[in-house]
């Protein structure tokens, strides 16, 4: 069973930037996607990023041209890049993979961003 653990979450100002980090515990040979989702409190999780297993990105409107989505397989780890964060960005976000087989998520990484 693969475990994700994600990282690089913390307190950061309004406009400034973070990367969060997802980390598999073993290689993933294939997937189909991989995902940052987030959860603000009292509101649904929600999509913010995916990339599938050709590279093609998806974005959550909120998000678009201020995320990036990208995996580094040598690491096993996909990475969200944020810039130009927003007070309303604030949340746990949490890393997801489709195995194919089966899905995995991470325990989340709170990010806060303060105004």
């Amino acid at each position: 069973q693969v475990q994700l653990v994600e990282s690089g979450g913390g307190l950061v100002q309004a406009g400034g930037s973070l990367r969060l980090s997802c980390a598999a515990s073993r290689k993933i040979v294939s997937f189909k996607a991989m995902a940052w989702y987030r959860q603000a409190p009292g509101q649904r999780r929600e999509l913010v990023a995916d990339i599938s297993t050709g590279g093609s990105t998806n974005y959550a409107g909120s998000v678009k041209g201020r995320f990036t989505i990208s995996t580094e397989s040598a690491k096993n780890t996909v990475y969200l890049q944020m810039n130009s964060l927003h007070v309303e960005d604030t949340a746990i976000y949490y890393c997801y993979a489709d195995l194919w087989s089966q899905t995995v998520w991470g325990r989340g990484t709170q990010v806060t961003v303060s105004s």
